[in-house]
């Protein structure tokens, strides 16, 4: 179908050749003829517009997908290598190449041993790959990522911690292998986008970091099963494309600024923990109930004054902790059922903050009745000014001569 070629065309020419005749035949006949006009749905042109740009950004995705998978990226890795190697002296260099080197099993065959000896030295061996495939840096001496990291992209694992590393490094996609990336406690204000690429990704903790937003490109690392963004202050607000972690169980967005449950958060299926505690949540969603195989469930120190009845259709559920401050309305089913434990937090304040507070509290009541005090005197004051600028103003009008200035004058008498 061409909505705008041909055809179109076509039908308008032959349109026109049937009317211009009986016009010229004659005036009523022509204005008494039927004429068709084409009609054409916007709905399929669109339809097929939308069909070829997803054509193409599949087209473009296998592009570049073609391209990290090439040798090229491989063998500018090798070269850039070298290059940096020959910056440093042999002693580095040596050195480098003994960081670098990786522990492989051999297939040769091993002498006869008793069988707890080799099952001691199957272990020992395993520990020393799993080292070699894991990153550790800790300490606030780190600034940066050390260099010769973007050539060792055979690691599985990541563990940075209390460091000042403020951003991931651009090289993050070429670690392939990643599955298991725990940088908390260091200074980090953004994830990039391109670690949507970390497919393979199984754990992610940035806890206690300076994230406000977290990428929508994470939604593509659908194996991820836990994932930890606690106190990160900023942060409010999760991107509805992490809806696609289906394989996710164990959620933990504690000590930030939601409002409200994501929406991405109830469309996990497969979640088992979700802590949402010390947040600014003042209610909770009536459809909670879609998490069918949530088992522990943290909402305290939040502005919670009541739970919803859905909790109780959660069969698997078997822990709730919520604060007892504030909440004055519970689901008996809930608090009551002996497969739950509910468990109820009270701050447990010492005598001297308890009478801190209280005086706190007092002090801003008599703050709050200062203020209404003041602003409801402020009202009075304004309407007795307006009234007496009208009434002076009114008698001005039967007077011959105005005032060059006048003052107003109160004056209170005492009885």
């Amino acid at each position: 179908m061409k909505p705008f070629g041909g055809s179109g065309l076509k039908l308008c020419s032959s349109i026109l050749d049937q009317t211009i005749p009986s016009y010229r035949g004659g005036a009523d006949m022509g204005l008494l003829r039927k004429v068709d006009v084409p009609v054409y749905d916007l709905s399929l042109i669109r339809g097929i517009w939308e069909v070829r740009v997803k054509k193409q950004r599949q087209k473009q995705k296998k592009e570049q997908e073609r391209v990290e998978k090439s040798a090229l990226a491989r063998i500018d890795q090798e070269w850039q290598y070298r290059i940096y190697c020959k910056t440093l002296k042999s002693d580095e260099r040596n050195l480098l190449h003994h960081y670098l080197e990786r522990t492989t099993l051999t297939n040769t065959i091993q002498p006869y041993t008793d069988g707890d000896e080799q099952d001691q030295k199957d272990e020992q061996e395993q520990k020393d790959v799993e080292q070699k495939l894991t990153l550790q840096l800790n300490g606030d001496r780190w600034m940066d990522f050390p260099r010769e990291l973007q050539w060792m992209t055979y690691l599985r694992e990541w563990h940075v911690r209390g460091t000042r590393i403020r951003q991931l490094p651009d090289y993050l996609p070429l670690f392939t292998q990643l599955s298991v990336l725990e940088i908390p406690k260091n200074a980090i204000a953004e994830l990039p986008p391109e670690i949507g690429k970390l497919t393979g990704l199984r754990e992610l903790n940035v806890s206690y970091n300076r994230l406000s937003k977290v990428p929508p490109e994470l939604g593509n690392c659908e194996n991820l099963e836990r994932l930890e963004l606690t106190g990160n202050y900023n942060l409010s607000e999760l991107p509805f494309e992490l809806s696609s972690l289906k394989q996710l169980v164990h959620l933990d967005i504690a000590e930030n600024r939601f409002v409200s449950i994501p929406i991405c958060a109830l469309r996990m299926s497969s979640l088992q923990l979700l802590d949402l505690s010390n947040n600014k949540l003042s209610d909770l969603p009536q459809d909670m109930d879609r998490l069918e195989q949530l088992v522990t469930l943290f909402i305290h120190k939040n502005n919670l004054s009541y739970l919803p009845h859905c909790l109780t259709k959660i069969s698997t559920l078997k822990m709730i902790v919520v604060s007892g401050d504030e909440l004055n309305c519970i689901p008996t089913r809930l608090c009551s059922n002996p497969d739950i434990k509910f468990i109820r937090l009270y701050d447990n304040m010492s005598e001297e903050k308890k009478k801190k507070k209280k005086e706190e509290e007092e002090k801003k009541k008599k703050e709050k009745w200062r203020r209404w005090r003041e602003q409801r005197e402020e009202e009075v004051k304004d309407g007795s000014e307006k009234e007496f600028i009208e009434a002076y103003v009114s008698s001005l009008k039967d007077r011959d001569t105005i005032p060059y200035a006048t003052t107003k004058v109160t004056i209170s008498c005492l009885m």
